[in-house]
């Protein structure tokens, strides 16, 4: 008979425990506050429905990676494969109409889990496994489409999620909430949570515990891809059209909205709520540095120093025996 998995180390880094519990609801709270002192507009209906319907692609990216991140890992992929999974709707929807939506998202998971299983059976590090996987993902999109943008001429599938509900809430982001919130009941209701967590926290303690390590480990993987090829759907129903770049500006991002949603780096520690706000935190820095006056230019040194900041405050330093 197994063990039973402990959801918890033995020793738990307290510096993550200390800053990251309400670390992404004050920063949001205190970011809000500070672009409307700057600009009181900013507070407004039209403003906030902006940054919702801005932020939805991003929450879905993170949702889905944080999954890869708590079982220890990375998904550096995620923008190369929802750039390339906008290009596949592109040129799909004339043929298949509402069926090339969910066969993108399949292809995405498809794509997702085969890195997955890389990692595992060829024991592969996540981060060259998907470093490789971005390269040869992007180079497939500007094959694909041809090195140019692929137009929608017709979108009525996909329109939907480029709504409203009650006029004010994006529908791209009442789904990405959604999307969310059943990742995490689904993790609640199931032995998964467990499992993630234990991956996350020990992998060896977690095989000898009983636990699937290498079906948790392609499934966050699969999850990951899944998400990438929703968010790819997402950004089409607002773009009109598919690139082989669309999304690429979203990975840096991605990574910031989840390690500064609290989720250790390390593994083990976080969830994808704590990932969602970190997702409203990074738009709110995407659309409010151009209203206190800082170039879009400066956006990638501003990411690089919140990973960084936000990384030394979650790091489980009793995982990291020696820093290289």
């Amino acid at each position: 008979m197994s063990t039973p998995v402990a959801t918890r180390p033995a020793t738990v880094s307290r510096r993550a425990g200390r800053f990251t519990g309400f670390m992404p609801l004050i920063a949001l709270v205190a970011l809000t506050a500070a672009l409307t002192a700057v600009d009181p507009d900013f507070l407004t209906q039209r403003s906030l429905t902006a940054a919702l319907r801005t932020a939805a692609p991003l929450i879905v990216l993170a949702a889905g990676a944080t999954l890869v991140v708590l079982c220890g890992g990375i998904d550096l992929s995620i923008a190369a494969l929802a750039s390339l999974s906008t290009v596949l709707l592109a040129l799909w929807l004339p043929d298949l109409g509402g069926l090339a939506t969910p066969a993108v998202i399949l292809i995405a998971a498809a794509i997702g889990a085969a890195q997955g299983t890389a990692h595992v059976l060829l024991r592969i590090p996540s981060f060259i496994v998907t470093l490789g996987g971005m390269s040869i993902l992007s180079a497939i999109a500007l094959v694909v489409s041809g090195a140019g943008t692929v137009r929608v001429v017709d979108d009525s599938t996909v329109s939907w999620l480029d709504l409203y509900i009650g006029g004010f809430l994006p529908t791209s982001a009442a789904m990405a909430i959604v999307l969310v919130a059943l990742i995490a009941v689904v993790l609640k209701v199931t032995p998964l949570q467990s499992w993630v967590s234990a991956t996350g926290y020990s992998e060896s303690a977690a095989r000898l515990a009983g636990t699937p390590v290498d079906l948790v480990k392609i499934g966050a993987f699969c999850l990951s891809g899944a998400c990438a090829g929703f968010a790819a759907v997402m950004l089409v129903s607002r773009q009109f059209s598919g690139g082989p770049t669309m999304a690429d500006n979203l990975l840096l991002p991605a990574v910031a909205a989840i390690v500064v949603g609290g989720t250790a780096i390390t593994g083990g520690h976080g969830s994808v709520w704590r990932s969602l706000a970190g997702a409203l935190v990074v738009t709110l820095l995407r659309v409010g540095l151009p209203i206190v006056g800082v170039p879009s230019a400066y956006e990638q040194i501003l990411y690089g120093a919140i990973i960084v900041v936000a990384v030394a405050l979650t790091l489980d330093g009793s995982k990291v025996s020696t820093i290289k």
